[in-house]
Formats: C-alpha cells, structure tokens, sequence
C-alpha cells in the first residue's frame, strides 16, 4: 500500500491527513503481526524520531473508533492492532504470544447459522470473532529467535 493510499482511506473516514497518522496506519500494515502501540512507536521512530508515544496511543484510538484497525487483546492483557477489517478469527499461541489470522468461510457460515437459529434474547449481534488459543507446534517466533542467535 503506498502512501496516497493510506491518505484515501484517512479522507473516507472524515480524519485529517497528517505525516502521523499516515506513519502510524502504514506501521500497522506493514508489521502484520498485529503489533503493540509500543511496537508501531518502535518502528516509526526510525524515520520520525520526535513523534511523541502519547500521540500513537491517540491516533490509534481515533483509529478504533472510526473502523480503521481493530483491537486485538491477548491472554496477558496485551492491547494488539489489527489492520485487517474483513471477518477472521485469530490463532492466539499462549506460549510466545504470537496471533496469526484464520479465515474459514465454513466457520463463518457456521455460527452466522447458529446464531440465526439460536439467537441470544435481548442482544444483537453486530460481529463474532473468535480467538482460538493454543500452540503452534513449530512458532516462527520462536525459530528465528534461535536462527539470529547461532
């Protein structure tokens, strides 16, 4: 995604363009791995040192709240993005913290049918995600740690 993008999808939601935000939304693209505000800080300092930490933390809010990026919590509390708006569902490993993205249009269709059936009483449903949590038997994260080290 190019910069002009990143502008176009800032003007559709009625936000201003700013060098910030745009840093901040390619971050979050770019990352893929659903990173922490501390993460996004770390990697738009290399090319814009004095932005501040507070500013992230308020421009990824008024990204959540205008449907930009998702939130993302993990098992320890951890607030993670996510820039990825279509429905899926995330694989959550409890051991390296690590969230990949799942997409099964057969479990899609699953619970959208069950809920239709079921229904939950005084409640609408406006989306379902589910966060499955396990163990990668092979974590990525954990291999290239080791492959750096050696």
């Amino acid at each position: 995604m190019k910069a002009e993008e990143y502008s176009n999808k800032l003007i559709e939601k009625g936000l201003k363009v700013t060098p910030q935000r745009i840093a901040i939304l390619e971050a979050i693209v770019r990352l893929k791995n659903h990173p922490t505000a501390e993460n996004i800080v770390g990697y738009i300092r290399k090319n814009h040192p004095n932005i501040a930490t507070a500013t992230v933390y308020k421009v990824l809010d008024v990204f959540v709240s205008n449907e930009l990026i998702n939130k993302v919590k993990t098992e320890n509390d951890t607030m993670r993005y996510d820039a990825i708006m279509e429905n899926h569902h995330h694989l959550y490993c409890s051991e390296s913290d690590r969230i990949e993205d799942y997409n099964d249009e057969e479990l899609n269709e699953l619970i959208e049918k069950y809920f239709e059936k079921k229904g939950i009483p005084d409640f609408e449903i406006k989306d379902i995600k589910l966060q499955i949590i396990g163990k990668f038997k092979k974590d990525k994260t954990k291999l290239s740690i080791q492959t750096n080290n050696n």
